[in-house]
């Protein structure tokens, strides 16, 4: 096989430079026989054939040299018409030498001169031809969805020249928009730029546009959104290329490609919240992450990991997810990284008191919780167990162990809490203000959240598995509206929290505006060129036990104090009977420890550990 194509590569250089040499001593003969005729000079037969061996050398040792026949002729740029002029030009300074040393010395120079700018000029565009010969024999397959591009720019005109050059592709670049006054109608590569990309819609209704392409990998969130905003007017599916960041010099743009991110759908760039600084308190440290296979935990484990901790302790009950982290963690390190994998629940204080006495940690992050909603109201003795007692197991264990610091990770759910999960959180969140005030050697602090985007349970993948499968979209209610944030901000909160933390408190994110779920589930019906009401509805199904239509970030009685970074606030704890609660604890243990306890239960001994907790009721 690989002979063959050895033999088949031979014979095309072959033929390209018979065809080369063949154009090149043409031109000569002509410019010299012209010579001839015009100044009434002559040359025996053997001169002229003599002189064309010369040229014909002269240029063929250069074009070796250039490797010009290296090229793949079709999918040509211009670094490779550059270098078969450089080529050209040597061999023709090269063979004009020789020429007028050896040949024809009284020949003027101009004739001279003048063959070697008609054949560097032929063989440029010789190529040219070749190419676009080569490409007409596919224009057919090049008939594929009709394209529009966002962005005449860089991006976009080496997309158009990938697509043109690979056929295969089923797409057919039609026309480009840019907001670039000089642009307008203006062509690249023969697609012209008809408009501005408030045009969008006219656009491709005009030109029967099939698929749009977001070409501008410098644009930000904001950016990006804003034209998502005008691709939504459209049926047309969107797709966009990465981040500057993230593409690197090659043509390959097309499998770069790739759907709308959470982060883009919001329309606000990610909050970076990290910086060496603070990340520098995880290097050289021992740090545990309980939960840490979930999607938190994960993005976790992957941050510390890059600032050299001096041993990553995964614990999770979940052996799949667990096993998945260590193993990317260790192909991306190769064994430059410690990283140890403990499979146990937190449920378990002697297994976690166990762990932590021999690993001796200096940081614990607590991940581990149930955190679905409608889940835990069928199970509310379930949830108190994991939730409640997972995180009084493993505070108490930092602290028995004097670990520095423990960081909890709750929820915008645990503010006036209206179901079981948000109520299980807040008493987390009280343990930690509990444990913090009889603790001398280890630091708690908490850190909430609002609805983090891509994980597991969130909205937005199951809206997507929806719009894949041409099922309706379920959205709880019309008014539901939602904070939310993103994995790697969740994570870097955690850590910035690690870094601030002096004991008992609360850390929240300034999340921006708080988004309408309704109005992001018919943007991804769009974005998918999907037509609502025609190719696919929204449903709506009514809230779900325990859900209210809007979170709250703090408590009114917590307050704000501002922190180092604008980004990042601190409620003051709130004033707590330690001994009554330390009580209630032991009573809510005996409860849920007791066989045949039923949800109604638990759920009265839940509102009298939790006050704030009172059930939503829709006006």
């Amino acid at each position: 096989m690989g002979m063959k194509k050895s033999g088949r590569f031979l014979n095309r250089d072959l033929i390209l430079y018979l065809i080369d040499m063949s154009l090149i001593g043409a031109v000569h003969i002509i410019v010299w026989l012209f010579e001839s005729f015009i100044n009434g000079s002559s040359q025996n037969f053997y001169s002229y054939i003599f002189g064309i061996g010369l040229v014909v050398t002269a240029y063929l040792v250069c074009f070796l040299i250039f490797k010009v026949n290296k090229t793949i002729w079709r999918y040509s740029g211009g670094r490779d018409y550059l270098r078969i002029f450089t080529a050209s030009m040597f061999g023709g300074m090269f063979s004009c030498g020789l020429i007028r040393i050896f040949i024809f010395s009284e020949m003027p120079m101009v004739f001279l001169i003048l063959s070697e700018v008609i054949s560097v000029l032929l063989l440029v565009f010789s190529r040219v031809i070749y190419r676009e010969v080569l490409n007409g024999k596919n224009k057919g397959d090049q008939d594929g969805k009709r394209l529009l591009i966002v962005g005449a720019g860089e991006a976009g005109s080496r997309m158009i020249a990938e697509i043109k050059s690979r056929p295969a592709c089923g797409l057919n670049p039609i026309a480009l928009v840019d907001d670039d006054f000089q642009k307008q109608r203006r062509s690249i590569n023969g697609v012209k730029v008809m408009g501005r990309i408030a045009d969008i819609k006219r656009i491709c209704e005009e030109n029967e546009i099939e698929i749009i392409y977001i070409a501008i990998p410098s644009a930000t969130n904001e950016q990006r959104a804003s034209i998502l905003d005008e691709c939504t007017k459209t049926t047309c599916p969107v797709k966009t290329l990465p981040y500057l960041t993230d593409i690197c010099e090659s043509n390959d743009f097309i499998s770069k490609v790739r759907d709308i991110t959470p982060d883009e759908l919001l329309g606000r760039d990610p909050v970076d919240i990290v910086n060496e600084k603070i990340l520098s308190f995880v290097k050289g440290k021992t740090v545990v992450i309980t939960g840490g296979g979930g999607s938190i935990g994960s993005e976790l484990c992957r941050i510390i990991a890059a600032h050299s901790p001096k041993k990553l302790i995964v614990l999770d009950v979940y052996e799949n997810s667990a096993y998945d982290i260590q193993q990317e963690l260790i192909r991306k390190y190769k064994g430059s990284l410690d990283i140890i994998v403990y499979i146990a629940t937190v449920c378990d204080y002697k297994k976690i008191n166990s762990i932590f006495a021999d690993e001796k940690p200096d940081i614990v992050l607590h991940a581990a919780a149930h955190k679905h909603v409608p889940l835990m109201e069928t199970v509310p003795d379930e949830a108190v167990k994991n939730n409640v007692f997972g995180t009084l197991n493993t505070a108490l264990a930092a602290k028995e162990n004097k670990v520095q610091k423990f960081i909890l990770i709750s929820t915008d759910k645990a503010v006036n809490p209206t179901n079981i999960m948000g109520t299980t959180k807040r008493i987390c969140e009280m343990i930690v203000q509990y444990v913090d005030s009889i603790s001398t050697d280890t630091v708690f602090a908490a850190v909430r959240f609002g609805n983090v985007l891509g994980s597991n349970g969130s909205v937005i993948p199951l809206f997507k598995k929806q719009i894949e499968n041409r099922c309706d979209v379920t959205v709880t209610h019309p008014e539901m509206i939602r904070y939310f944030m993103t994995i790697p901000e969740a994570s870097q909160l955690v850590l910035t929290a690690g870094a601030m933390a002096k004991g008992g408190e609360i850390f929240v994110l300034d999340m921006g505006n708080p988004v309408k779920i309704d109005d992001l589930a018919k943007k991804m019906i769009s974005l998918s060129g999907l037509v609502l009401g025609r190719d696919i509805n929204v449903v709506y199904t009514g809230l779900r036990p325990g859900e209210k239509l809007y979170e709250e970030l703090l408590m009114s009685e917590e307050g704000l104090q501002k922190t180092l970074s604008e980004k990042i606030f601190i409620g003051k704890p709130i004033a707590m009977n330690y001994d009554e609660f330390k009580k209630q604890l032991d009573e809510l243990k005996s409860l849920v420890d007791k066989e045949g306890v039923t949800p109604i239960e638990v759920e009265n001994m839940l509102h009298e550990v939790v006050p704030t907790f009172k059930r939503y009721i829709p006006e």
